[in-house]
């Protein structure tokens, strides 16, 4: 398994997981792009490929049963509006050669979840979706409705469509499966005090943080609320009756009304599932509607004939593509993470369906159907969740005519009004926070298309200026961020970090000072960047070598987006000052208190968490914690 450089002087194996690697070279320009690789040099096999632009970033993946003729298909003529776009933002081509197209298309799914290309639809929105998530992996497991990343020792539930009706019948269940549902912190503090919180005293917590509760009774519960949620509720309530019974019979009648009461909070909370189909199935129904450019999605996930999940997202379509291939992409990223159903129940046959069958059943292990229904109950069902999928993309038109208008207009308004080259697509922000020259630090934050991008956010800790100089600490931001952006581009691309990408602009938070210091720095280093200042003062924008600013008009839309990623830097670079400022004031006051070490601190710090709680705390609360004698020096420390 090799990898093989496309420039025709080059030829160094490389290991690689896939059998062929090639690529067309990194210096290449839009003109050599379109003089495209012989079709000769392309394999006739199955594949994987990516177009990159002149800043080594994916912008496209695509797979194809023949490499040659789907990458030579892009250098034709008479390709549509978005594929000429994507092509003309290409400075590279690349190509994986695969053993076959099922491989290709696991290839396709995992290269889009790692790189995002702007050009490839993707199903979820920037917003996620909560989950009920069973933290399998913790001593005592924890019930919580959480978002964002999903991590392998947890056991999901879902997705579903508001926050509060997860919550709602997380609640309904807690009496008849008392979990807990506390952050572990909290678990760990009251463990140390030998005492539990209120929603044991309320009956909503069988109490494992003072073993109150038996082990295997406690995974009992847990696999109870997991057989609830998976649409198991036949069982749940079959079980609850017959304890009620079997209590009453035994005349043990407080117990029975309290399974009587559980039974009931159960049946509550099965109201909150849709009953869809009388059979105890399994099958997920997708359905969508849209335009060319943008498409609602709607998935009903159907377990033992309850709807238990449900995700409904709006994908832009960046790329030129049919009803069919988008139910395609559609599956791809639905199941690309997940043990598909047996049945999957589409409103349009998508493209490649005998592929994504056979790829489906492999990754189940058992077969998969991808099933148009003609007739019947199913038929009802998928026009139904088509009816979900029209009214959710004329609320999203609404809405998006809005904040998409606004924010294309605020961005060609800041075009003008800095007379730049091109819209600013990525702006980064700088900010630097200190106190009287102590824990001096800088925050980077981005907006990417006029919004922000949080995982390209960067902190930094000035580490060579020494007392209060925001000029000078800027000076290092800068020089260290763009400096490692250099570092990077002349990497492979494989091996590039955090710092790949330049912004189209600069925005330093503060006045000609700190702008001059930005301004230096750059041309120091030959980059050609525009950078401007954004004083408080009158909100006036500095330019390098012009001494007076520019007064953009308030109710300018350019003016808010600057304010807006000027205040959001603000707000992330105060918020790590905060937290060192906080750190360093734990480690002063406890490494001045005789028998207070490393592990004590921790300790300390995990069971009151700051300064302030230490102080409220009487010589009883911190006793528990370090020996007698430690907290007495301690409780005389924090008072001084």
């Amino acid at each position: 398994m090799c990898i093989f450089s496309h420039h025709p002087s080059i030829a160094r194996p490389v290991r690689h997981t896939h059998a062929e690697y090639v690529h067309t070279p990194a210096t290449s320009t839009l003109e050599g792009m379109r003089n495209r690789p012989a079709p000769s040099e392309i394999p006739a096999r199955p594949g994987a490929y990516t177009f990159r632009d002149r800043h080594g970033r994916v912008i496209y993946v695509g797979k194809a049963k023949s490499l040659r003729s789907r990458v030579s298909s892009y250098f034709g003529t008479g390709l549509p509006t978005r594929t000429k776009t994507m092509v003309e933002n290409a400075e590279t081509v690349d190509w994986i050669i695969t053993d076959n197209e099922v491989e290709a298309l696991m290839l396709e799914y995992s290269l889009i979840k790692k790189h995002r290309p702007r050009f490839n639809i993707r199903l979820v929105d920037d917003k996620s979706y909560p989950y009920l998530a069973i933290t399998r992996g913790d001593e005592w497991p924890r019930a919580r409705v959480m978002r964002g990343k999903r991590k392998k020792q947890n056991e999901y539930f879902g997705p579903f469509a508001h926050t509060y009706s997860v919550r709602k019948t997380l609640d309904q269940l807690l009496r008849t499966f008392p979990v807990r549902t506390c952050t572990d912190a909290l678990f760990k503090r009251q463990q140390a005090q030998g005492r539990p919180c209120l929603l044991y005293h309320i009956e909503k917590c069988s109490g494992p943080c003072i073993n109150a509760v038996d082990r295997d009774d406690y995974e009992e519960m847990v696999d109870g609320l997991a057989a609830f949620f998976r649409g198991e509720t036949d069982e749940v309530v079959d079980d609850l009756e017959t304890r009620m019974w079997q209590a009453s019979e035994e005349q043990g009648f407080e117990a029975a009304a309290r399974y009587r009461d559980r039974l009931n909070d159960v049946r509550r909370a099965m109201e909150r599932q849709e009953v869809v189909s009388d059979r105890p199935e399994e099958f997920d129904l997708i359905a969508s509607h849209g335009d060319d450019l943008e498409t609602a999605v709607e998935v009903l996930r159907v377990h033992r004939g309850r709807v238990v999940g449900r995700l409904g997202s709006v994908i832009d379509r960046v790329e030129e593509i049919s009803d069919a291939g988008l139910y395609a992409s559609v599956i791809r990223e639905l199941y690309g993470d997940e043990r598909p159903p047996p049945l999957v129940v589409v409103a349009e046959k998508p493209t490649d369906i005998d592929l994504l069958t056979e790829w489906l059943t492999e990754k189940r292990g058992a077969t998969v159907e991808i099933r148009v229904p003609q007739r019947g109950t199913k038929r009802r069902l998928i026009e139904t969740t088509a009816t979900n999928a029209r009214e959710a993309f004329a609320r999203h038109r609404l809405k998006r005519q809005r904040d998409h208008n606004s924010r294309a207009k605020a961005l060609k308004s800041l075009q003008e009004v800095l007379g730049l080259p091109e819209a600013p697509l990525r702006i980064e922000a700088y900010d630097i926070s200190t106190l009287q020259g102590t824990h001096t630090v800088a925050s980077m934050v981005v907006l990417e298309d006029g919004l922000p991008r949080h995982n390209e956010y960067r902190r930094f800790k000035i580490r060579t200026v020494e007392g209060q100089d925001d000029f000078a600490a800027m000076g290092e931001t800068i020089d260290r961020r763009f400096k490692a952006y250099l570092a990077e581009r002349d990497r492979d691309v494989g091996d590039r970090g955090k710092f790949r990408y330049p912004p189209s602009l600069v925005v330093i938070d503060g006045g000609i000072g700190q702008l001059g210091r930005a301004h230096d720095v750059l041309k120091k280093l030959d980059l050609d960047i525009p950078v401007i200042g954004l004083a408080k003062r009158m909100e006036e924008v500095y330019l390098p070598d012009r001494s007076e600013p520019i007064r953009i008009p308030r109710d300018a839309e350019a003016l808010y987006l600057l304010q807006q990623v000027r205040d959001e830097a603000h707000r992330f670079a105060i918020t790590y000052h905060r937290q060192l400022r906080s750190k360093s004031m734990v480690d002063s006051i406890l490494d001045d208190v005789p028998g207070v070490g490393a592990k004590r601190k921790r300790a300390l710090i995990r069971r009151f968490g700051s300064v302030k709680k230490m102080r409220s705390a009487n010589l009883e609360d911190l006793s528990e914690v370090v020996p007698d004698r430690v907290a007495s020096d301690l409780y005389a420390a924090l008072r001084q």
